[in-house]
């Protein structure tokens, strides 16, 4: 009961319920500490760190000492990394040493908002931790601190240090921190598990994150030793990702330059055009200081869905005019998602002309609501202006959450008012699956090993009945990992692979009280009660995602194959099977 009123003062968030949590972290014992310490740190994250700009770090700071249970600990790291204070300096580099990986790693990312140019150094050598995830938070906080550098840059020195490490292994050789330590007999080649070993996954991070143009030869050298290591790789799982990982620092650079080039030939001939191109113009989308995307106009009539969703992220980031015409005809198009984003790229480029295009997308909404609310909403604010107001307050009453979410933030967007949804009867054929048996779990195969899930029948019946059931129909057999976010989550179960599809139906948000530790399953969500078939796996704990997202269930082996996870593997089969109490 403590823990909850603790919890429920978090998500208020209220300046009462911060002096109360902050008074709980000076005064209360060992735990109740650590929960209000997590609250707090929860509430920085979710809503910016100046909610707890008075907040002491000093009761953070003693959750720190060694002797503290490891959950505490985990707690104060996350708290301290997530304020923004220079003050919090001093105890995050002292917790870069802490015994636990996830302290380790919170640590390493609170250095990527405040720290200095003397932190690349030991931020440096933290990529020479075993834990891929600690390594991966490392490098992505040299990229940030790499961003802010108007000279000299310590950060993207300690980067080459990565590079070199990476060049070591595709010649075959044990990065240093390993050498001298015996392989176990059986052990692959260090090239085989390149992209899945901590020098991978702070790779990927890297890539991710992206680096300034002065960085470009951390990059180029990084994509030299990959392709090193792929001639030498003898496995094609290995060539895989290696070759996923040269288009990921290839997409990079391309971001670095503002335009496509280095993706239209990533990858050693391994990776399909369709995702080479999503990938790049994913990217280009978010590159700063550039003009209009006026190169990704053609991919608007591309026959792949997933680049024609990536086109049109680049003209909506980027807006060009000759990009209008395609823009409409997508807009009228069978595929409902990309409709939808093309209605919100009309509205971005203010194209009147597409109005009715959009007003007759809009009359689709009551009847297949899923995504599409959202990006016609925005569209018909941006294009009607007030007069958008009376179908948006026809869609307060609509029976699906997410589509009075979006009607009640756009129609206070429109008349500056808070505007509430209504609370609505669910109709009488509203999709409920079927509860999943009492000890119910799940079996993933994929190339790097099986991944067995159980279940939470008991807290989560509608989510894990759902997929146990999509689980039986072979719905999740062929589909890929489109996701991966080093030291956060791996997501799949989207067959359109790219974010999203589901299986044409929703169902509604259940709230656990299942925490999001690491390899806890969830289900991932575009809003309330959007649940489909889309799901994630956590490398590492969570709190933020707490009463946010279902959790539903937790690995109980193969959670070194969840670290393994890169974008594009496949689920090859899920087989629901009944596990042992």
């Amino acid at each position: 009961m403590r823990r909850a009123v603790v919890e429920a003062m978090g998500r208020l968030g209220t300046p009462r319920a911060v002096a109360w949590l902050s008074e709980r972290m000076r005064e209360a014992d060992g735990a109740e500490a650590a929960w209000a310490t997590q609250a707090l740190g929860v509430l920085a994250r979710t809503r910016g760190a100046a909610v707890v700009a008075q907040v002491p770090l000093a009761p953070a700071e003693a959750l720190l000492a060694a002797e503290r249970p490891v959950e505490a600990r985990q707690a104060g790291a996350q708290f301290l990394a997530t304020v923004k204070r220079p003050e919090a300096l001093p105890a995050l580099r002292r917790c870069l040493g802490d015994a636990d990986a996830d302290v380790r790693a919170s640590c390493a990312k609170g250095f990527g908002d405040v720290g200095g140019p003397e932190d690349a150094v030991v931020l440096g050598r933290l990529l020479e931790d075993t834990v891929p995830r600690v390594a991966a938070e490392a490098a992505r906080s040299l990229a940030k601190l790499a961003a802010a550098c108007s000279g000299p840059c310590t950060a993207v020195d300690a980067l080459e240090a990565l590079a070199a490490r990476a060049r070591r292994v595709a010649r075959g050789m044990a990065p240093p921190a390993a050498a001298g330590a015996s392989a176990p007999e059986g052990a692959k080649a260090p090239v085989e598990t390149l992209a899945r070993s901590a020098e991978g996954h702070a790779l990927l991070a890297l890539a991710q994150q992206g680096l300034p143009a002065f960085g470009r030869p951390v990059l180029e050298s990084l994509r030299l030793a990959l392709a090193d290591a792929e001639r030498g790789a003898a496995s094609d799982v290995a060539r895989a990702d290696l070759a996923w990982l040269d288009c990921r620092l290839a997409a990079a650079v391309d971001r670095q330059e503002g335009a496509l080039k280095e993706v239209l030939g990533c990858g050693y001939g391994r990776v399909p055009e369709a995702r080479r191109l999503a990938l790049g113009l994913r990217e280009v989308a978010q590159a700063k200081g550039q003009g209009g995307a006026g190169f990704a106009v053609k991919y608007l009539r591309h026959p792949e869905a997933r680049v024609r969703l990536t086109a049109l992220e680049a003209v909506s980031a980027r807006p060009v005019p000759e990009a209008a015409a395609p823009v409409r005809e997508l807009i009228e198009g069978e595929d409902e998602v990309v409709a939808g984003a093309a209605a919100a790229t009309a509205g971005v480029l203010k194209d009147a002309a597409a109005l009715p295009a959009v007003e007759a997308l809009a009359a689709r909404v009551p009847q297949t609501p899923g995504d599409l609310a959202e990006p016609v909403a925005g569209a018909l604010v941006a294009l009607q202006g007030p007069a958008a107001e009376p179908r948006l307050r026809e869609w307060l009453m609509h029976p699906h959450a997410n589509v009075r979410r979006v009607a009640a933030q756009a129609l206070t967007q429109l008349t500056g008012q808070r505007v509430r949804s209504a609370r609505v009867e669910l109709p009488a054929n509203t999709f409920r699956p079927v509860a999943a048996p009492a000890r119910a779990g799940l079996v993933l195969r994929t190339d790097k090993g099986d991944i067995t899930v159980r279940l939470d029948v008991d807290e989560a019946p509608l989510t894990s009945g759902n997929l146990h059931a999509l689980a039986r129909k072979g719905y999740f057999n062929g589909v890929t990992f489109h996701r991966v976010v080093p030291d956060f989550v791996a997501q799949g179960g989207d067959p359109r692979g790219d974010g999203e599809g589901g299986p044409g139906y929703s169902i509604r948000c259940e709230m656990t009280r299942r925490p999001y530790g690491r390899g806890t399953l969830g289900m991932a969500l575009a809003g309330k009660d959007t649940g489909g078939s889309q799901f994630f796996f956590t490398h590492a704990p969570q709190p933020h995602l707490d009463g946010r997202y279902t959790a539903f269930g937790e690995v109980v082996s193969g959670m070194d194959v969840v670290d393994a996870l890169l974008e594009g593997d496949v689920i090859r089969e899920v087989r629901a099977v009944e596990l042992a109490p």
